[in-house]
């Protein structure tokens, strides 16, 4: 019988190595469908979380978790009961943005000292052309004493969950899938159609496959750089960005992409995997890396802009009391890594200006300990507020919401995400400004 068969039929467990955003939700479609699922994380804490029937993550909700036949744990040697594994782990980079592989070697580590032979193991981690077979199967062979290849089988077939997107699943998202060699393409390709209704793209090598992860959000950041140099030029014509791109928008080939602050753990990061590895090769990317440079700049280019905002509106700068509505990386997700909310706080900072910060969606323990700050639900007399990140929380605010937030004299609004109409503020006397 073959492992998919066994993996199908129960006879054999599937491990997941790395319960976060992406992972916790792969085991638990995997159970759903009836499938043995180990979950392993060395995060003793996050695992009590998740048998407490708790989802931080919000990604699949608590009722799922809590009855979920996943059998949580951070003993690493329950990987030894199961034959397939998928190792879900991040890969940030360095404050130099050369890539940080730690927690994938890390991970590689712990799987290859309880790997078993027979098993096959697959890495959805998003990383440069190469590291797989470069960098992870020797760690594999060192700890488990096994050959790959003959032992044990690799494949790669990179994340595409979009944390806090509730229509784009790991389900309806066509699974891109690799293998060693035909036999465990076959493999990696027939295990992952039990999860993926929307079916699998069987890339020709590994290789492949995480090269075309690395140039998905590597595409999506140069696109809106584009669109954040854009509104940096209209900005200076006086023209808004917003009506500019509704406008070009009418034509039926026209990119629908927004200016807008890119943070989190994949599009802001992956693709200086990809230039460290060309550097490696001799090549020194243009494009990207100028894409790259526009858009880790505008948190500072918005706190300029609200400091220009203050001096228009005749307020004093320098201890100025200013709210940054949301901190999160994105909207409706509670993760605040790499979030580039931040950059605008330290922007002001440099202003003499300590602004005061809410969002009602953060995970704000991780705030805390990535970041130093702390939100407050006590937003009131302010001189200028930053609409900072869309939660739906903040979108459905009315006029008389915002107007509660601010003390005497003119109202300075920054709403990056554009979701205020623009004509129905300035006309009651706002200082209105957007990317």
């Amino acid at each position: 019988m073959s492992l998919f068969e066994e993996i199908k039929n129960g006879n054999e467990s599937l491990a997941l190595v790395g319960l976060g955003y992406v992972g916790m939700p792969i085991a638990v479609e995997f159970a759903k469908r009836g499938v043995k699922v180990i979950g392993y994380d060395l995060n003793a804490a996050k695992i009590e979380i998740y048998k407490s029937g708790v989802d931080p993550t919000h990604e699949v909700g608590d009722e799922v978790i809590k009855n979920t036949t996943v059998q949580f744990t951070s003993d690493e040697s329950k990987l030894k009961e199961a034959k397939f594994h998928i190792v879900a782990v991040p890969t940030p980079v360095n404050d130099d943005h050369t890539p940080d592989l730690t927690p994938v070697e890390g991970a590689s580590t712990i799987l290859g000292r309880n790997l078993t032979k027979g098993s096959v193991v697959v890495f959805e981690s998003t990383v440069y052309p190469g590291v797989t077979e470069d960098v992870c199967v020797p760690i594999l062979e060192r700890e488990s004493g096994l050959k790959c290849g003959v032992d044990f089988k690799i494949g790669y077939s990179p994340e595409r969950i979009n944390p806090g997107d509730k229509v784009h699943r790991l389900n309806t998202i066509k699974k891109i899938v690799s293998g060693m060699d035909d036999e465990t393409l076959d493999t990696v390709a027939k295990i992952y159609e039990i999860v993926v209704d929307a079916g699998v793209h069987r890339a020709s090598s590994i290789k492949v496959a995480e090269a075309a992860k690395v140039i998905e959000n590597s595409q999506r950041d140069i696109n809106i750089a584009f669109m954040n140099e854009l509104s940096i030029i209209f900005n200076k014509m006086g023209i808004d960005t917003k009506s500019v791109l509704e406008a070009a928008g009418t034509k039926w080939n026209f990119l629908n992409f927004r200016p807008g602050l890119v943070g989190g753990h994949c599009i802001g990061i992956d693709p200086y995997y990809l230039t460290y590895k060309a550097e490696m090769l001799g090549y020194h990317s243009q494009i990207i890396l100028s894409g790259r440079r526009i858009n880790d700049d505008m948190g500072k280019y918005i706190a300029e802009n609200v400091v220009k905002n203050l001096i228009k509106a005749e307020k004093t700068v320098k201890g100025a009391k200013v709210a940054i509505l949301g901190f999160t990386f994105k909207e409706n997700c509670p993760d605040t890594r790499n979030s580039k909310v931040f950059d605008i706080v330290k922007e002001l900072r440099e202003y003499g200006i300590e602004p005061v910060i809410t969002d009602p969606v953060a995970d704000a323990d991780e705030a805390k300990h990535l970041y130093g700050v702390e939100f407050t639900n006590e937003i009131k007399d302010m001189d200028a507020v930053i609409l900072a990140v869309a939660h739906k929380e903040f979108s459905s605010y009315k006029m008389s919401d915002i107007d509660q937030l601010f003390g005497e004299g003119q109202k300075v609004l920054v709403d990056v995400k554009g979701i205020l109409d623009r004509k129905e503020y300035e006309d009651v006397g706002y200082s209105y400004w957007r990317l």
